[in-house]
């Protein structure tokens, strides 16, 4: 399979599409979902054209692996999520319910958000 970089993350990292940027650095861009699915619900990607999240841990540099998990970890605290906690998904593929084929972590918190699967 072939990255698709017509993809909507793509585009938002092309600044083709706006966005409400909560944290952006030489590795990663996060900002809120347009359709949170709970009181805080952000997405972190990297910048690089990955697909999924064995993707990116196959083919990315140590430098952009550790630049992402740290985008992420600071997102979390511009979200003032640590004191209560948060989810972090990454959906891959069909089965996993990816919707956008650019690798992506959502970060839901705010209230607690339950069980993974009931």
């Amino acid at each position: 399979m072939t990255y698709d970089s017509h993809n909507i993350f793509a585009r938002i990292l092309r600044g083709e599409i706006p966005n409400k940027t909560i944290y952006e650095d030489e590795y990663a861009l996060a900002f809120h979902d347009i359709a949170p699915q709970a009181p805080v619900h952000a997405l972190v990607i990297p910048k690089g054209e990955f697909m999924d999240v064995c993707d990116f841990s196959l083919n990315a540099g140590a430098a952009q692996i550790a630049g992402f998990w740290q985008a992420v970890a600071k997102t979390v605290t511009a979200l003032e999520l640590e004191q209560n906690g948060f989810r972090a998904i990454s959906n891959c593929k069909e089965h996993g319910g990816q919707e956008v084929p650019h690798f992506h972590v959502h970060i839901l918190g705010g209230k607690p958000v339950g069980r993974m699967i009931s």
